[in-house]
């Protein structure tokens, strides 16, 4: 977990050398502020922000409560993956994040001043975005709240702090204070996306469970001019950090990640001062032959732990990002897999609460998110254990490993951090059972694929709601009799058959893949019949017994 933001003296909190943080003022007319919400979210950070957004995307009005004044301070989670930007794509918010990030391909790894990998995240011209994008939080959160800020749905109060929370007869009370007063309010759902030290998630009671590892990380942004390109770098036991890990990565407004291992005897509150950072920055610096001037931007400290609750409902409340999990930095997952808990539980209430589906289709989103966290767990883990070795066992596995790929370039690969990829919900009760006949193609549960078209891409002609892929030849006899039977809530696409995208899908004409909101797919026939497409759609919304 982190600390707190540091800046260098002299300079206030939120001072920094390429970021004005705006100022928001508490609630000022307060003669509505009691009127009974349909949902209330907690914490504006990205995910809350996030949350907000997909259920206005549904139609759902939403009052959203931050106790701060502004946006968080520091850069902090910095790494976006292609599927977060498929949401926010998805939500019509992308365009700030492509114009300003810095979109990656490639790692490369060292050990003591040789390269021992160089590694390549799965892209190609059939994918509308790249793998990964650094980009500050800073910005992150700026260009959701621009999207916020401009939808009549949400209703945003930053310095309201949640004090209270309890369960009434048909919802749910917030208490809330401001430094203008306190309040009650009615909410019929609760998202709780108040981050790692959750106020919500202790008023219910509720603790994270999990694994610490021994690992501390300083965490400083720096400013300099530095022509290297955008590519993550991991030094293992370089000069500058003996026998310890440092991770670099390119940022916008020449602002450069740098993130290096405390020793086990080393005091983190010395670690943590100004001149020992700086020394520290200094070294790392010397190390990748950088000779030119640089500013400090902030510092502060990380441990990793993998944490998360047994369940992220507790009945009206959902626990959605950080307050529900809290998983290691290393392969960027934190961040993403918070705004894929957004999507998810945006879609699924939205419908809900738009009468378009039944409440049981909530109790898919513990399921399947938690599901999520414990895959990203599984990786996260491994690649921790490489970072930072928790024992001295792990250590000897590590160096030997190290050692070793400085002469087989084989046993560099175990020094890969395991890049973000969807998450599929092939167990899901939101997911229905394969078709046997299909011998390739995407499962059920599976992120969609993306794949370029004349014009565009496949992901730009799906509808805002479920989406029917019917790849036919040109008689289009399954398209015309969905669109005829279909209830409202499904788009339906006709795809050509034969052709590339086909064979990617394992389809053959009268195939048909029905596509959710948050782009997973749900179900699919390799014959179809317009009739049990329409019953799977009943099944899947919970408007139809299984």
């Amino acid at each position: 977990m982190g600390g707190a933001v540091v800046r260098p003296q002299g300079r206030a909190e939120t001072d920094s050398l390429y970021f004005s943080y705006p100022h928001f003022d508490a609630p000022q007319a307060r003669q509505t502020l009691s009127d009974p919400a349909r949902v209330a979210i907690v914490g504006a950070g990205p995910v809350g922000m996030t949350a907000a957004l997909a259920l206005a995307h549904e139609g759902v009005a939403s009052v959203l409560f931050d106790n701060k004044a502004t946006f968080n301070d520091g850069s902090r989670a910095i790494c976006i993956a292609r599927p977060s930007f498929a949401i926010l794509d998805r939500l019509g918010v992308v365009a700030p994040f492509l114009e300003k990030s810095l979109g990656w391909t490639t790692g490369r790894s060292f050990y003591q001043g040789r390269q021992i990998l160089e590694f390549e995240m799965p892209d190609s011209a059939e994918e509308k975005f790249r793998p990964m994008y650094n980009l500050q939080q800073q910005y992150i959160e700026a260009y959701l709240w621009q999207a916020v800020a401009a939808s009549p749905l949400i209703d945003i109060r930053w310095q309201s702090e949640v004090t209270g929370l309890r369960d009434t007869a048909t919802g749910l009370r917030l208490a809330i204070t401001d430094p203008n007063g306190s309040y009650e309010i009615d909410t019929d759902w609760c998202l709780a996306c108040d981050g790692a030290r959750s106020p919500v998630r202790k008023l219910r009671g509720k603790r994270l469970q999990g694994q610490n590892f021994e690992g501390r990380y300083v965490i400083a942004d720096v400013q300099m001019e530095h022509d290297y390109p955008t590519i993550r770098r991991a030094l293992f036991d370089p000069e500058s950090r003996p026998g310890g890990t440092v991770l670099i990565h390119r940022q916008p407004d020449n602002i450069w990640r740098i993130d290096y291992q405390l020793r086990d005897d080393e005091d983190e509150s010395e670690a943590i001062r100004e001149d020992n950072v700086r020394i520290s920055v200094q070294a790392v610096l010397d190390d990748i032959g950088h000779k030119g001037p640089w500013e400090l931007e902030w510092w502060s400290v990380y441990s990793a732990n993998t944490l998360a609750l047994d369940d992220y409902r507790d009945g009206r409340v959902f626990f959605v990002g950080d307050s529900a999990h809290i998983v290691p930095i290393f392969g960027v997952r934190g961040l993403n897999n918070g705004l894929a808990d957004a999507a998810n539980i945006g879609w699924k209430l939205g419908w809900v609460l738009t009468g378009r589906a039944g409440e049981a289709l909530l109790d898919s989103y513990s399921p399947e998110r938690r599901g999520a966290t414990l895959d990203v767990f599984d990786n996260a883990a491994k690649s921790a254990r490489f970072m930072t070795p928790s024992t001295h066992g792990w250590r000897l596995m590590r160096d030997a490993a190290l050692s070793l790929a400085l002469d087989h370039p084989f046993a560099g690969n175990l020094a890969n951090p395991r890049q973000m990829t969807a998450y599929s919900y092939h167990d899901s009760p939101a997911t229905l059972p394969d078709d046997p006949r299909f011998s390739d193609g995407p499962l059920p549960g599976a992120h969609v694929p993306e794949m370029r078209m004349e014009s565009g891409f496949l992901s730009d002609r799906f509808g805002a709601g479920f989406t029917l892929l019917c790849f036919e030849d040109t008689q289009e006899d399954l398209s015309k009799q969905v669109r005829t039977q279909a209830p409202e809530g499904i788009s339906v696409v006709t795809l050509p058959y034969p052709s590339t995208l086909a064979s990617r899908f394992g389809a053959t004409s009268g195939s048909a893949y029905l596509i959710r909101p948050d782009l997973h797919i749900a179900a699919r026939w390799y014959t179809a019949e317009a009739q049990n497409v329409c019953d799977a759609f009943s099944r899947l919304t919970e408007t139809q017994e299984r």
